[in-house]
């Protein structure tokens, strides 16, 4: 498993649908997951530290989960299949430790509430992220280099 940070939400150019681009923290390579609208709001308002007035679903989940004296240890990315991604969220309890079936969208707004770290699979990884040949000069250049694959990639560009 690969540790990964959110680089960033976007919109994809061709059908305006928002992706979550997450980067490995050792390397150079990007996973892009499709994402609803809502999850994607949902992110961005925690990482540019906006609140809502009410609680939110994520916010409601993480609430519940620390109310029930749990912790949210790690959110991990799964798998695809039938271009479809999943993820399982890694809680801690006062018993064993449960893993709960997430979309990843939702585990990840849940991860940027709870502090959380997120993890790829190294086959996912292997088998759908993108890699940069050489490591960018400076955020601008990345910036640029995901621009141009956000103005050519589909979701087919993904299907096995």
């Amino acid at each position: 498993m690969q540790e990964m940070v959110i680089y960033g939400v976007s919109f994809d150019m061709v059908g305006k649908q928002p992706i979550v681009l997450l980067k490995t923290v050792e390397g150079n390579r990007f996973l892009p997951i499709w994402i609803g609208h809502a999850e994607a709001a949902a992110i961005l308002m925690k990482i540019q530290g906006a609140d809502s007035p009410r609680p939110m679903t994520h916010d409601l989940i993480t609430d519940m989960v620390e109310g029930l004296q749990s912790e949210v240890v790690r959110v991990t990315v799964t798998e695809m299949r039938d271009n479809t991604f999943y993820a399982l969220i890694q809680l801690s309890t006062r018993g064993p430790d449960i893993e709960v079936d997430a979309r990843p969208s939702d585990a990840i707004a849940v991860a940027v509430r709870a502090g959380a770290p997120i993890f790829a699979a190294d086959g996912l990884l292997d088998e759908n992220a993108i890699e940069f040949d050489h490591e960018p000069e400076d955020d601008e250049d990345m910036v640029e280099k995901f621009k141009e694959f956000l103005d050519n990639v589909t979701p087919e560009d993904f299907a096995d």
